[in-house]
C-alpha cells in the first residue's frame, strides 16, 4: 500500500484535534507526579512507622503493577464503590499516582547527595520543617536530578496511548478509528509516531533550558 498525500492531509488534520488532549492529559498526570512524589517522599522519610512503612509498601504496590491495570481500576472499578471519574480525570490520576512513586525515588537520591551539614545550619537557625525543606533542601536537591525528572515527562508523553483502554479518545486512539474506517494504517499510525517525536523533543528542549538557568543561579 504507498502513501497517500491526501490521505495523510486530512488524517493530521483530525490528529492535531486531539493532540490538546495527549498534551493535558501528559502535563496534568505530570504535575499531579511531581507533588504527590514529593509527598511520598517526604512521608517515607517520616519517622512515624504508622505513615512510612504503610506509604512505603502502597508505593512498592504501584510500582509492581501495571500503569493499565491501575487505570482500569480507577475508570471501572471505583464505581462499584461510589466513586465515578471522567475518563480524562482517571487517567491523568493514575499517571500521576503511577510515576509518582518513581520520581519520590529521584527526590529521594537528589536529596540524600545534600550534605548533612545543611540540615544541622537549618536545626540551628531553628528553622521549621517547612523551611527546612522548602527554603534550604529542595533548592539544592531538585536542579540535580532535574534530567531525571524531564526524562519521565517525555516518558509520560509517551505512555498516554495506554488512556485509550479507558476510553479516553487521544492520538493512537484517533489513529485506529481512521485506520478501521479506510483500511489505512500506515499514515496514520506514521503520523501519530511522528507527533510524539515532535512532542518529546519540544519538552526535552525546554526542560534543558529550565536546568541551564537553575544551573546559572
Amino acid at each position: 500500500m504507498k502513501w497517500n498525500w491526501s490521505y495523510a492531509w486530512e488524517v493530521l488534520l483530525e490528529l492535531l484535534k486531539v493532540v490538546p488532549v495527549t498534551i493535558g492529559a501528559a502535563l496534568t498526570g505530570f504535575l499531579i507526579a511531581l507533588v504527590i512524589g514529593l509527598l511520598f517522599m517526604i512521608g517515607k522519610r517520616s519517622r512515624n512507622q504508622w505513615l512510612s512503612r504503610p506509604l512505603s509498601f502502597f508505593m512498592e504496590l504501584i510500582r509492581s503493577t501495571p500503569l493499565l491495570i491501575q487505570l482500569l481500576f480507577l475508570f471501572y472499578a471505583l464505581p462499584r464503590f461510589g466513586v465515578s471519574l471522567s475518563p480524562f480525570t482517571a487517567g491523568v490520576i493514575g499517571l500521576g499516582l503511577h510515576y509518582a512513586t518513581y520520581l519520590a525515588e529521584v527526590y529521594r537520591s537528589g536529596i540524600e547527595a545534600v550534605p548533612k551539614g545543611q540540615w544541622e545550619a537549618a536545626k540551628a537557625l531553628n528553622f521549621t520543617p517547612g523551611q527546612t525543606w522548602f527554603r534550604l533542601i529542595l533548592p539544592q536537591a531538585v536542579p540535580p536530578v532535574l534530567p531525571v525528572i524531564g526524562n519521565y515527562l517525555i516518558v509520560m508523553f509517551k505512555e498516554t496511548p495506554v488512556l485509550s483502554a479507558i476510553t479516553l479518545v487521544e492520538m493512537l486512539q484517533t489513529a485506529k478509528s481512521l485506520g478501521s474506517e479506510s483500511f489505512r494504517y500506515i499514515e496514520a499510525f506514521t503520523l501519530v509516531g511522528l507527533l510524539f517525536l515532535v512532542m518529546s523533543y519540544v519538552s526535552s528542549l525546554l526542560l534543558r533550558r529550565l536546568e541551564l538557568q537553575l544551573l546559572r543561579k
